[in-house]
Parts: structure tokens; sequence; C-alpha cells
């Protein structure tokens, strides 16, 4: 089975890139650079909990490969799940596989040991692999010991949920690339109401990107209480 090819502006949205991550640990996205653009350099392993922006890395790892002429592939396990050998059939022969949630796939066998066999024959090929997940491997759940010891010797990079102030400057600065102008007002009162969730927060920062385009308005605290029904 195939693993169709998502539209380019779907693989890689041009806000996420290394260079607009927000809160990364020293020397992180370096390494991922490093990986995304040279074959030869560490596997890397990226733990995180939710909303630490684990898939924005793995997409702009993508982009980034793909910039400087490598070939890549993203790979969201979670829609992979319980056909693991047949999706990463059709990756075979990438620079870069960015393979996004091991969560996914933790405890199935059968995806396990595709997984496995798919890990030593990109090995061998020169193919860099790029892992998410919330934890690290020998906390995962895994079952399949081989597997667990591969994942163990990639490089390992640990992101931490970003807090109001990180999750204040994700909005200011994605705003800012999408020439909203949005007052800091707006940004606290957004904070406090809205969603907790970085993705819900920036998915409501494109809603409003739209209605204040169309209104003509900035995102002001009456703004956001109007377009969001609250008194």
């Amino acid at each position: 089975m195939s693993v169709p090819q998502l539209p380019l502006a779907l693989r890689y949205p041009p806000d996420q890139r290394l260079d607009s991550f927000i809160g990364a640990p020293e020397g992180a996205l370096a390494q991922l650079r490093a990986a995304a653009t040279a074959a030869g350099q560490d596997w890397i392993y990226l733990a995180g909990p939710a909303g630490s922006g684990k898939t924005h890395l793995a997409l702009a790892a993508c982009a980034a490969a793909e910039q400087a002429g490598r070939s890549a592939a993203y790979l969201p396990l979670q829609a992979a799940a319980g056909r693991m050998g047949d999706a990463l059939e059709a990756l075979e022969g990438r620079g870069l596989v960015a393979l996004d949630g091991l969560d996914a796939i933790a405890g199935q066998r059968a995806d396990e040991v595709a997984l496995f066999e798919f890990h030593n024959r990109a090995r061998a090929a020169g193919v860099t692999l790029l892992y998410t997940a919330t934890l690290a491997p020998d906390a995962l759940g895994l079952v399949l010991p081989d597997l667990r010891s591969r994942l163990a010797q990639c490089g390992r990079i640990v992101l931490a949920a970003l807090d109001d102030a990180g999750r204040g400057a994700v909005l200011r600065a994605r705003a800012a690339r999408r020439g909203l102008a949005l007052d800091e007002a707006a940004i606290d009162w957004l904070l406090t109401h809205a969603e907790r969730d970085l993705a819900g927060l920036l998915a409501l920062l494109e809603r409003l990107d739209r209605e204040s385009l169309a209104a003509k308005r900035r995102v002001t605290v009456p703004f956001l209480r109007k377009v969001l029904d609250l008194s």
C-alpha cells in the first residue's frame, strides 16, 4: 500500500521552521539542522509532552532537508497504526524520514516489528531518522526489546511544555509573521480566557486573523469578546 504525498503546503507549513521555533533546549536546533541537512549525523529521538512542539520540529526538519537538496518524508504514526509495514515501505529511499508520534504504535507488536526492520534498513542505506514521542524509549510501553534498544541509541532531545510566557512569545511571533496587529492586552486575555494548549491557541489565532481582516480591525480585547461571543 502506498502512502500519498501530502501537498507541499501541508507537509511544510511556512510557520513551522527551525528558525521560528521558540523554547528549544540549547543546541537542539543546531543538532536538528545538522541531522536534516547532512547524511551521517546522529539520528534523533525527540521527546516531550503534548504541546511542546514535536510536530513543528519534525516538519521543520523535513523542510530544512529539502532546502538542502535531500528528499524528506513526514509520517504521523497515528495515521499508520495497524499498517506500518505498508506505510514505511512507501518511504524507502528518502534522505530523511520523520516518524511523528511513536506512542500510537507502542504495544502493537506487528507495527513495532515493521518499524524495527525499517530502522535497520534505513541505517544500512544511510537514511536519517527523526522520531518523536511523549516519553523516553524505556517508558513508552514498547513490547519489542530490540526496537527499544535501537531507539535508545539515537541522540536525545527533550522538550518541555511552554509556560504562559513561552505561549505568549509564540503568539507574538506567529502574529508578526502574518502581519496581524495583536495588542499585548489581547495576548494576556487569550492566555487567561482561551484554550490553554498551544495548538488550540494557534488555531484561534488563525481564526482571529481571518476575522480581523474581514472587519479591518486590530485584535483588541473588545474584538476578542465579540468574535468569541463573550460578554
